[in-house]
C-alpha cells in the first residue's frame, strides 16, 4: 500500500522527535545546544528571547510541580514571553493561583490561562493529543502556505492552540489547516500579529544575528 505524502511526513516527524528525545536523554548538553541553535536560526524571536522562553517554562513548571505535584496536569508554553497555560486544575482556586504564579515569574509579559477545572486527563488522551500535534505540523509542511516553523502547536484534550509571530494571512492559513485536521475539537489562536514588511525583515535577518 502506498503512503500519502502527509503520512510519510508524519512518520518522518515522529522518527525525528524520537531520535531527538533519545539524544537528549544520552547527551543533554550537546543535544540541547545543537538543537536550540538550529531552531533559533529559523525563529522570528530574538535569540535571547528564545532562550528566555525556555527558561520561563522550566522555572514555572518547577514551581507548579513543587506546589501541586500530581494533583494537576499542566502544560506551560512560553512564546515571546507570553505564557500559555493548558491542562487541568482541581478547582477554580488552583487555576487562579497557578495563573498568579505564572504572572509573577521574571520576564513574563502576559499569561493566557486556558486551564480547565477537571481531573487530569488520562495518558491515552495525552498520547492522542501528541499525535494530533504531529498531524497538524505535518499538514503545515505539506500545505507549504507559510514557514511551518513560525507556528508553535500545543494540543490539550483535542483543543489545538496556535502560537507565533505571524501575519494575518499566515494565521488564517494555520487555523484553517489545524481546524480541518482529523480529531481536532477546537482551534484557539494565541498569535502576535505583524505586518508583511515586518515579517520579511525578520525572515531576512542574517543567521548569525538571529
Amino acid at each position: 500500500m502506498m503512503m500519502t505524502t502527509t503520512l510519510r511526513r508524519l512518520l518522518s516527524c515522529a522518527m525525528i522527535l524520537a531520535a531527538a528525545s533519545a539524544l537528549q536523554a544520552c547527551f543533554p548538553v550537546v543535544a540541547t545546544g545543537v538543537g536550540t541553535g538550529a531552531l533559533m536560526i529559523a525563529d522570528r524571536r530574538a535569540p535571547e528571547v528564545y532562550l528566555m522562553d525556555e527558561g520561563i517554562e522550566l522555572r514555572l513548571l518547577g514551581r507548579i510541580n513543587d506546589r501541586y505535584g500530581d494533583r494537576v496536569h499542566i502544560n506551560v508554553t512560553s512564546y515571546n514571553r507570553n505564557v500559555l497555560l493548558t491542562g487541568e486544575a482541581p478547582d477554580a482556586a488552583a487555576k487562579a493561583e497557578i495563573g498568579k504564579i505564572a504572572a509573577g515569574q521574571d520576564n513574563v509579559r502576559a499569561v493566557i490561562n486556558e486551564l480547565q477545572v477537571a481531573p487530569p486527563t488520562a495518558y491515552s488522551s495525552r498520547s492522542n493529543d501528541s499525535f494530533i500535534t504531529s498531524k497538524v505540523k505535518a499538514r503545515f509542511v505539506d500545505a507549504n502556505r507559510f514557514p511551518a516553523n513560525h507556528v508553535k502547536v500545543v494540543t490539550e484534550d483535542r483543543v489545538v492552540f496556535l502560537l507565533g509571530i505571524v501575519t494575518r494571512k499566515e494565521a488564517e492559513a494555520a487555523a484553517e489547516i489545524a481546524r480541518t485536521t482529523g480529531d481536532v475539537r477546537k482551534v484557539v489562536k494565541v498569535f502576535e500579529y505583524i505586518g508583511d514588511d515586518a515579517a520579511q525583515r525578520l525572515d531576512s535577518r542574517p543567521a548569525q544575528k538571529k
